[in-house]
């Protein structure tokens, strides 16, 4: 499966994704990585694990100047396109994350400037399409209101997001959602569902996103652990 899920914190875009992974391994078995290829380590400080060493290196990424951090964070957007050749790829706000949150918090990226992200984004995107046409973007979405009623009550250690720019955080994510041409989308609105009816529209949705592969892989699976 190849997704690209955006969005704002807190719009469930995590909770989706565990919930993919799991579901991937109940209908094909383990990938040989246990996972299947979740990258999600696209928005400062980038820490991967909760390891002393991520923590360091999750202090020293947030601690780079502007210039030394897009020219690292281009670097991890370029990386990753190598997991197409992959049977799947799923990926959490990856580019589009630098199109919306570098010009807020990181110094680097907006209108009009060196590696303006908005821009890049379009040239992203018919990069992805030329990797793997039959990747689906993932817009998750929910009000302003839950947004914060969410943040509130469970704040991320890492996160980012301040309380004034929700609004056009959102607002962002959808433009770019709705200006790409990756032609296969998805919108997720998590204001009023569960983690549970939120898969369950997700799957419905996603159906023609499976690989001739995948479709075999997951009968095979079937037929030898399923009386």
């Amino acid at each position: 499966m190849y997704l690209i899920v955006i969005g704002c914190e807190y719009t469930g875009k995590t909770t989706l994704i565990t919930r993919v992974n799991e579901w991937l391994k109940e209908q094909m078995g383990e990938s040989e990585f246990g996972d299947y290829m979740i990258h999600d380590h696209f928005i400062r400080p980038f820490q991967e694990g909760d390891t002393e060493e991520a923590k360091q290196e999750a202090e020293y990424v947030a601690g780079m100047p502007p210039k030394l951090l897009e020219k690292y964070s281009r670097y991890m957007i370029d990386y990753h396109f190598g997991f197409f050749k992959d049977d799947n790829n799923m990926l959490v706000n990856w580019y589009y994350a630098d199109a919306v949150y570098a010009p807020l918090y990181y110094g680097f990226g907006g209108a009009g400037e060196y590696a303006d992200r908005a821009m890049l984004v379009s040239w992203l995107d018919s990069k992805v399409m030329a990797a793997q046409p039959k990747t689906t973007l993932v817009l998750m979405k929910a009000t302003p209101e839950v947004v914060r009623k969410r943040m509130q009550a469970a704040r991320h250690p890492n996160c980012i997001v301040q309380d004034k720019d929700v609004e056009h955080i959102l607002e962002r994510f959808e433009e770019l959602y709705v200006s790409s041409s990756i032609r296969r989308k998805i919108t997720l609105d998590t204001t009023d569902s569960t983690a549970e009816s939120t898969m369950a529209e997700f799957l419905v949705k996603a159906e023609s996103n499976f690989t001739d592969r995948q479709r075999m892989q997951m009968l095979a699976h079937r037929q030898i652990f399923r009386p």
